[in-house]
């Protein structure tokens, strides 16, 4: 198959599957989890990263971002105590394969410990507490189709555990990216959670498919500087479309400062209905950050730390640490 036709499809693929998300009947999703953001710098940026290039932590976003050329490793840890002490850990691997592609394996655990019981006095109590767990483990694989076009594939497998109930399903993302060369000006499209539904007691929720179409560039880079802006449309299944924007300034190719906003997403209110008043559908405002990073011969570590702005709950804050080599 050549590269213009699977350019074709991929294109086709994109455009398509945004209109059925206008389609299907909005509500609550399933695996709400995997809406939180991933990684103190993508957070950090607003999550106005469709189009980043050559980090490991894409492959939660734009599967087509952690295409790279030559051989190399890289892995990151990322954490947050998210909303109500809820623990937030992410982990992911990639290699590139020279000449056949970038693998990459990730996964997400969000969840807590020893949660008080309340249950029925009819029910045998086998304990006062009570664990959730969400979880997410996936596989991606990205490579250059042309010198500027990458494309990225995911297959991820979803499990939630809450007490002694439990479900699962079966998601994929598949995203593009293009590089255009002006100011290393990029586009890119991805779309993700496509799959089945996860079920409780005979009642199924769809996971939450997500659509964004991105651009960034980068109108300064020089030897010890670089800044990098970017803007993502994003549509959710279930929430009006909404816009995301970023941006990264690097000094001395060490420091680094990030911040972005997520636009027509907070304070954001539904229609309500007959038995209550319209009521904010997120909280989450602004974020800022920044890291770290140097080299050691051929070793690259970076650490990053991001926060973000809750409005009237608690804020959270993220770390992340990232090493690669080649």
């Amino acid at each position: 198959m050549t590269a213009k036709r699977i350019v074709t499809i991929v294109v086709l693929l994109l455009i398509a599957f945004p209109l059925t998300l206008a389609q299907r009947k909005a509500g609550v999703n399933g695996a709400a989890f995997l809406k939180v953001g991933v990684g103190a710098r993508s957070v950090a940026m607003g999550s106005a990263v469709t189009t980043l290039r050559g980090d490991v932590e894409q492959m939660f976003y734009n599967p087509a971002g952690i295409a790279t050329t030559g051989d190399m490793f890289q892995a990151s840890f990322s954490y947050a105590s998210w909303l109500a002490g809820i623990n937030h850990a992410v982990g992911s691997v990639m290699y590139n394969v020279k000449d056949i592609g970038t693998f990459g394996i990730g996964i997400i655990s969000f969840g807590d410990n020893d949660i008080p019981a309340t249950r029925d006095i009819t029910d045998p109590i086998t304990s006062t507490t009570f664990d959730w767990t969400d979880m997410a483990v996936q596989l991606t694989f990205a490579r250059y189709v042309t010198d500027r076009l990458s494309l990225g594939i995911t297959g991820r497998y979803i499990y939630e555990s809450i007490d002694d109930k439990n479900a699962s399903a079966v998601a994929f993302d598949v995203g593009s990216l293009y590089d255009i060369g002006l100011m290393d000006w990029r586009v890119g499209a991805r779309l993700s959670n496509i799959g089945s539904d996860i079920t409780y007691y005979d009642y199924g929720s769809p996971i939450p498919i997500t659509f964004s179409m991105g651009t960034s560039i980068m109108p300064l880079n020089t030897e010890d500087q670089q800044w990098r802006v970017s803007l993502d449309v994003v549509k959710q299944q279930d929430y009006l479309p909404y816009f995301n924007a970023g941006f990264e300034y690097t000094a001395i190719n060490m420091l680094t400062v990030r911040g972005g906003y997520k636009l027509n997403y907070s304070d954001v209110e539904d229609a309500g209905r007959t038995d209550r008043n319209p009521i904010q559908t997120s909280i989450e405002g602004w974020s800022v950050g920044g890291g770290v990073h140097m080299d050691l011969e051929d070793l690259h570590l970076r650490i990053d730390y991001a926060f973000t702005d809750m409005k009237i709950l608690t804020d959270v804050h993220r770390f992340s640490f990232n090493i690669s080599w080649k």
